[in-house]
């Protein structure tokens, strides 16, 4: 190799020592990269920059939007709400949760179906009286796996097969090409956690149900034509909400406290509950419950719902509003917004919440427009402003949400369309179907996920483009010997361990370029190679460093670091197993003339 080669490959292992013994986000890491192989003159600007317009990356960024749309149209809680039920034992629970979670992951990326799906876990682990440190960790793996099982299941088989189109010329592969190994691969894995992860997973139950948690006084209404009416409060499923307690109902100006079970709901009713936060977004996530505050902030706040979100706030002394009743400071006319809670010194405030005087350092829980947050930087009313990204779901528009996915799926599968086209007309029309709103698409956009693929293919570039991967790949078929299921076994093993200690996308940039050198010069096919570096780059179970989706499980199921190697390593290994065995039963390794 020459000059410009060596110091590729000390870029290369610089940035690899960076990702894993720093804190420095991967994608500062690959910007930084990218620059310096672009000032130093190894890549041209229209290679460094290659990342960007590739079709994989679009495609990913695409199918981010369309997540969000299922998320907001409520159309995921509508899969969750009839499949998963009240399972009475772990076991039970782990294969309710499987199999809706393998299929939304199969056809969405995996951190925004993991991102929706935590606090629906979490909420129905309560509801069924099971630990989330039971449920945590499957959900994550659930999640992996069913990404393996298409091209458009995680971000990383989207750009790798974009790389593969990149640097082989080939046209790619289809979206179900990859299926015959994941498949094999689910069901196993689903085994494993079905007969071990009950007896592995920590139980670290709290103790008290409103442990560490700020009690809040909440009122809500029943909508007057909503899905609720005429059922009772136990067929509604507001009599077992362990965080929640109902107080009291008011109905035309007479108050029902202590309600049972078997009281009918009538349209208009007003419902006073008592809960925490994280309980009162879930409740506001049920169809047929509005926010309730007083008669006209009921009317102007119960339309186009999806612009607006929940936000805790305190009460400054400067606020204008301070020793007004809550329905004499006319807080809509004023902010924007409805106080749907109040907090006092850590405890809910009893009584009606009209009638509640607002004082200094009360925190209170409001439902107001996204503008909100931005208004309050600048004046002196609120402190510790805080967006709790918790939209009211356009419940109607669910069973479109489902229909334009499923649209998507169905053209991208029959090649009517390609996939990039496929996700991009899917997230327009999600957008312009009102499943999600504008504002909404772009914060579903990970700009972080979305740099670091795209500047990760510059560094990928440089290794093809200086040699280096002709060089390594050299050196790999010297050490097994030519011997093609040996080379199948170390290209596996390589991935699993830069995966586990650095991004997965980054991991499987780095080695295509190494894979593609070495099946050209041992004169391999290199379908089963590349299918080898989707499984082991996205197989990451062992860390929670690995994969977003087992970091983003880490603090909702209370784990520690060794929970994750205790289940993660028996994972790792049986993914590599049946990946292998499917591979060298199922493709060639050498090249048929």
């Amino acid at each position: 190799m020459e000059w410009h080669g060596w110091f590729a490959l000390s870029l290369c292992m610089a940035v690899l020592a960076t990702l894993i013994l720093t804190r420095i986000g991967p994608h500062l890491v690959m910007v930084a990269a990218l620059t310096i192989l672009s000032v130093s003159g190894i890549l041209t600007s229209e290679e460094a920059l290659i990342g960007f317009s590739n079709s994989g990356l679009i495609t990913v960024a695409a199918m981010f939007i369309v997540a969000a749309g299922m998320h907001s149209s409520g159309a995921i809680d509508l899969l969750v709400n009839n499949l998963l039920g009240r399972p009475r034992t772990v076991r039970a629970a782990i294969a309710r949760m499987f199999w809706p979670v393998v299929f939304l992951s199969s056809f969405l990326n995996n951190t925004p179906v993991v991102a929706t799906m935590i606090p629906a876990i979490y909420s129905w682990s309560r509801k069924i009286g099971i630990s989330p440190s039971k449920l945590m960790i499957p959900l994550s793996y659930t999640a992996i796996l069913g990404g393996t099982m298409t091209l458009i299941g995680t971000s990383t088989n989207l750009i790798v097969n974009g790389q593969y189109q990149v640097l082989t010329g080939e046209p790619g592969f289809s979206l179900f090409a990859i299926t015959a190994v994941g498949l094999p691969v689910a069901i196993f894995g689903f085994l494993l956690m079905w007969v071990l992860f009950p007896r592995l997973l920590p139980d670290r139950t709290q103790s008290q149900a409103f442990s560490n948690l700020r009690e809040f006084t909440l009122e809500v209404s029943i909508a007057p034509n909503g899905p609720l009416v005429g059922k009772t409060v136990e067929q509604a499923g507001l009599r077992h909400l362990q965080r929640l307690y109902l107080v009291e109902i008011e109905r035309k100006g007479s108050v029902i406290t202590a309600a049972p079970s078997e009281e009918m709901l009538q349209g208009g009713d007003r419902l006073v509950f008592a809960g925490d936060t994280d309980a009162i977004s879930d409740l506001l996530r049920i169809n047929g419950i509005v926010p309730s505050t007083e008669d006209e902030q009921l009317q102007a706040f119960t339309t186009q719902h999806a612009e607006r979100c929940l936000i805790e706030a305190v009460v400054s002394p400067h606020c204008t509003a301070l020793g007004y009743a809550i329905r004499d400071a006319r807080f809509r006319a004023r902010y924007g917004a409805v106080v749907l809670a109040v907090a006092r010194n850590g405890e809910r405030v009893k009584g009606n919440l009209g009638n509640i005087k607002l004082q200094a350092g009360d925190t209170l829980l409001l439902e107001a427009r996204p503008a909100f947050v931005s208004r309050q930087r600048y004046n002196k009313d609120f402190l510790l402003i805080n967006d709790l990204n918790t939209e009211t779901p356009r419940h109607e528009r669910a069973y479109l949400a489902w229909g334009i996915l499923v649209g998507v799926i169905a053209a991208a599968s029959f090649e009517v369309i390609s996939m990039l086209n496929g996700a991009l007309i899917g997230a327009g029309l999600m957008i312009m179907t009102g499943c999600c709103s504008a504002s909404q698409a772009e914060k579903s956009l990970d700009l972080t996920v979305i740099i670091t693929i795209a500047a990760s293919f510059a560094l990928g570039m440089a290794l093809q483009k200086t040699g280096v991967a002709g060089y390594i790949a050299e050196n790999i078929v010297d050490l097994s010997n030519g011997t093609p299921w040996l080379l199948l076994i170390l290209t596996y093993l390589a991935v699993s361990l830069l995966t586990e200690v650095i991004t997965n996308n980054a991991a499987a940039l780095l080695m295509l370029p190494i894979v593609l050198e070495i099946t050209e010069k041992a004169d391999l096919n290199n379908v089963p190679f590349v299918f080898a570096i989707m499984m082991a780059a996205s197989a990451s179970f062992a860390t929670p460093l690995g994969y977003q989706t087992n970091l983003m499980v880490y603090g909702p199921g209370g784990y520690r670091f060794s929970d994750f190697l205790k289940v993660g390593i028996p994972m790792n290994l049986l993914t590599a197993v049946v990946t292998i065995t499917v591979i060298l039963i199922g493709w060639p390794l050498v090249n048929v003339r």
